[in-house]
């Protein structure tokens, strides 16, 4: 990039200081593509896991399977969550059949949905329930998704934490760099504009491909501007 190219960048993408609403304004699209992905994995994932669950895991699955139908539908996910009177939801799923793979499950769709409806500290608590189960991209979300949940709470250190932890396990070219442009982000919300710069640039050199890389240039700006 030329140096008046790379000024004309800086000038069309100006530093935003934290608390004016940056981060949440540039991290809304991203958020609402990591959940909405989730939702879709999960689905596929859980259908893998019934052919290698316990007896009493199996009524878990059978039960979840009406919960996952209305996590998909906007007006009945409050059903997902608390149940619908015949079904239980994601909630009752968690806490009944505790220490099996669909409660661990239910408390991946708990922290997701609790995040759409703004109930951070909820999703909190739901996703830190949440045990590894090997996936490369289900286990790097969830982790990316209690990023989230701390970056609305407005906790960046702890959000940073685990954007960090969720971009660096399992590599790969569709969560990694997501989640690397909301580490910088965070970083940028905490003035640390050298590390923010540091997450930019490994977007732009170990996934040149992604879709994050197309924009990441008026990034990389910004984040030196402010060096």
């Amino acid at each position: 990039m030329s140096s008046n190219q790379k000024h004309k960048t800086v000038a069309e993408t100006p530093a935003k200081k934290p608390g004016s609403g940056s981060f949440i304004q540039e991290n809304q699209k991203s958020l609402a593509f990591i959940i909405g992905g989730i939702v879709v994995l999960l689905l596929l994932y859980i259908g893998y896991q019934r052919f290698y669950l316990a007896p009493r895991a199996t009524t878990a699955a059978d039960q979840l399977f009406k919960a996952e139908t209305y996590a998909t539908i906007d007006s009945l996910q409050q059903r997902a969550i608390d149940g619908d009177g015949s079904y239980p939801g994601f909630k009752e799923i968690a806490g009944e059949y505790e220490n099996t793979k669909s409660a661990n499950i239910a408390n991946a769709y708990l922290g997701g949905l609790y995040l759409r409806q703004g109930n951070y500290q909820e999703a909190v608590n739901a996703l830190e329930k949440y045990s590894n189960t090997g996936s490369t991209v289900l286990d790097p979300l969830v982790i990316g998704l209690l990023g989230d949940a701390y970056s609305e709470l407005k906790d960046y250190k702890k959000a940073a934490s685990y954007y960090k932890k969720a971009a660096d396990k399992n590599s790969n070219t569709f969560t990694s760099p997501l989640l690397l442009k909301k580490l910088g982000l965070v970083y940028e919300a905490q003035n640390d504009f050298k590390q923010a710069l540091e997450a930019y640039k490994r977007i732009q050199s170990d996934f040149p491909e992604s879709h994050e890389a197309t924009s990441i240039e008026s990034y990389i700006a910004r984040a030196e501007a402010q060096l």
